[in-house]
């Protein structure tokens, strides 16, 4: 399998308003169901930030270095997966989740999915 990452793209960007959690993207309709779209990816933690996460939680509130991981992992995952949409020609991507499982012991995967889709104004 072909990671998306290292796929050159050269057509039109996807603006981030045109991919939503909705089912529907207002002032548009759907023209054309393009498909699943995904990104994926897995990060793991490094012994550094297991320390510092450690002197954090005995601190107590948010742990700022595995937050900081996490949202990375999402938005790695999220252009991952407009990156998908925008090869298979889609101009929008709607019904946005995420999903995230640890796979091994400090080893998390970060899914986003959606569905492409090909949209006009209304």
């Amino acid at each position: 399998m072909i990671s998306h990452m290292s796929i050159p793209y050269q057509g039109a960007r996807i603006a981030d308003a045109a991919v939503t959690t909705a089912f529907e993207l207002p002032g548009h309709r759907i023209v054309r169901n393009v498909g699943l779209v995904r990104g994926i990816v897995v990060r793991s933690r490094s012994i550094v930030g297991n320390i510092g996460a450690s002197f954090q939680t005995l601190l107590g509130g948010n742990i700022t270095i595995w937050t900081q991981m996490c949202e990375k992992a999402r938005e790695d995952s999220y252009h991952i997966m407009v990156r998908h949409a925008q090869e298979l020609g889609a101009n929008a991507i709607i019904a946005v989740r995420y999903d995230a499982n640890e796979v091994a012991a400090g080893v998390t995967e970060v899914l986003a999915y959606g569905t492409a889709v090909i949209v006009e104004p209304s």
